[in-house]
């Protein structure tokens, strides 16, 4: 046997290489695994059905994200086309009890969460993971935008895509060790247009496909309708706080809120003396309060995170790490330090920053590559 390695990293044929792709009948996954056929690999394609043709709400509507409808019908017709196995596997319920309640409980509790992330932390890179190695699969693909690096010493790690608007290091924070050594990323040294062009040339019936824009559970961007579909606790009313202690109004549930909101507070002018504009600084679930103040008083440095999953060989307890840091997919990162903890870990941010929320995840990086993160649970100031 010829110890060249073939490009999914193993020294073997193709042709004798299983690989399973998560297809969510998107351009992106679609690509990778009609361009992993043409490779000759052995392919399987698998689409995890997550709900069912609607929203979390049981009403109808007409698919425009991913796994459900006509995503999966244009994931079936890729492997039809190029006569690879395709299977649909109905995760309906793993998908509600470990995002969309998840979801709707973050909102009561306050907190602004990112159902993507816990997504691929628990339904895609837990349960799909598992689908893959009783398929008997070598490893698994994705069409996320993310690099996939081996070192000198054969130790994997993760690395921001090529393309920096496609980037989606920020989501897979949380992917283990130990899934990063069967996972594959093909699309993360590409920028999109490359993407696009390799679909027409492949003829995929998807090519022009937009990309989703909106939580796939949540059309239209109306995440109050399904929390308080879910949660009808979350429309009840309470007061508008100025951070000097003065009730200036009422609002009709906090999950109409989110840290850092300047549009949308229902206050009129008057409430400051220089009628500066008003910030949600902060939301108290336990009183039913929303609190607002100036941009000023949004400002913090400190942040405490949970849930860690680091993808670095950790130095002694007491070191700090120098660091940059996400606390928003969109955002450019900045510059802080990281102190990991048994319990945990603290940034601190080397200048302050507006508009963090807990519910948000906080993604450090050195230089390109992702050394982890976590879940921010509370944020202040040193």
């Amino acid at each position: 046997m010829s110890n060249t390695l073939n490009s999914m990293g193993f020294a073997k044929p193709p042709s004798q290489t299983r690989v399973v792709v998560a297809m969510s009948g998107g351009v992106d996954s679609s690509v990778c695994a009609a361009l992993l056929y043409e490779e000759g690999y052995d392919v399987v394609g698998v689409t995890l059905q997550l709900y069912d043709y609607g929203d979390a709400t049981g009403e109808a509507v007409k698919s425009k994200t991913c796994c459900a409808g006509q995503d999966i019908y244009d994931a079936r017709r890729v492997a039809e086309e190029r006569g690879f196995p395709h299977y649909v596997l109905n995760y309906e319920s793993n998908f509600r009890e470990a995002v969309i309640e998840d979801f709707a409980d973050s909102y009561l509790r306050g907190e602004t969460p990112i159902p993507c992330v816990k997504c691929n932390q628990s339904v895609k890179f837990r349960d799909l993971l598992k689908v893959a190695h009783e398929l008997g699969a070598d490893c698994m693909a994705t069409g996320h935008y993310i690099q996939r690096i081996t070192d000198d010493d054969g130790r994997t790690y993760l690395k921001r895509a090529h393309d920096d608007g496609k980037d989606q290091s920020y989501f897979l924070f949380a992917t283990t060790q130990e899934q990063l050594d069967f996972l594959r990323f093909p699309l993360g040294g590409w920028a999109k247009d490359v993407t696009r062009e390799h679909a027409t040339r492949l003829g995929l019936m998807n090519a022009d496909k937009p990309d989703s824009q909106d939580i796939c559970f949540v059309p239209h961007g109306d995440y109050a309708k399904i929390v308080k579909k879910m949660r009808p606790e979350a429309q009840n009313p309470g007061k508008i706080i100025h951070m000097d202690g003065r009730e200036i109004g009422d609002h009709e549930g906090i999950i109409h809120y989110t840290i850092g909101q300047r549009r949308g507070i229902g206050i009129g002018g008057g409430v400051t003396e220089n009628n500066e504009p008003l910030y949600v600084v902060a939301l108290k679930p336990e009183e039913n309060q929303v609190i607002v103040g100036s941009k000023a008083d949004l400002a913090r440095n400190v942040l405490t995170l949970k849930e860690c999953n680091w993808l670095f060989e950790q130095p002694d307890k007491d070191t700090q790490i120098a660091v940059e840091v996400k606390f928003r997919s969109t955002m450019k990162p900045t510059t802080a330090k990281l102190h990991i903890s048994k319990n945990g870990a603290k940034i601190y941010l080397d200048t302050p920053q507006y508009g963090i929320s807990a519910g948000q995840a906080a993604v450090c990086y050195i230089n390109d590559r992702v050394i982890g993160g976590g879940w921010i649970t509370h944020t202040g100031n040193a």
